[in-house]
């Protein structure tokens, strides 16, 4: 018999953030001078259970946490901030804002129980035709 793999429960809420930034290196071509990026920012918490009232987690708490996350790089020149490293890719922004958002599941700013949520996947969209995710455990 086939095995399937483990059912998840789904919830995702939307924001979006203006950032400036350049990148180096030739292959950027025009990018390596400071430029403005606008990404609509999916964040997607996954779990295989629900809570005893039927949900993954509250959308409220969810939709908050993503707007302070995505908040605090946005209308910034993110080449003003070394631990954001040389290149802020798509990439490597949907990362950075997964990896945020799973210190505050782990702390409980989301309102779950510890093993609640166990995954999150972040998609960057940096326009309607191309866009980035970073998915990791929690």
């Amino acid at each position: 018999p086939r095995q399937r793999g483990r059912a998840m429960f789904s919830v995702t809420v939307r924001d979006h953030m203006m950032i400036a930034h350049s990148f180096e290196g030739e292959r950027f071509g025009p990018a390596q001078q400071l430029h403005g990026a606008t990404f609509v920012v999916d964040a997607t918490f996954r779990g295989p259970e629900l809570d005893d009232t039927g949900i993954l987690l509250d959308i409220g708490l969810a939709t908050e946490q993503v707007h302070e996350v995505v908040g605090a790089l946005s209308y910034r020149n993110l080449d003003d901030d070394p631990s954001l490293g040389r290149n802020t890719s798509t990439e490597v922004l949907a990362r950075l804002v997964a990896d945020r958002l799973a210190e505050r599941v782990a702390h409980g700013s989301l309102g779950t129980t510890p093993g609640q949520v166990t995954g999150i996947h972040v998609t960057l969209h940096e326009s309607h035709v191309a866009w980035a995710s970073y998915e990791r455990s929690v």
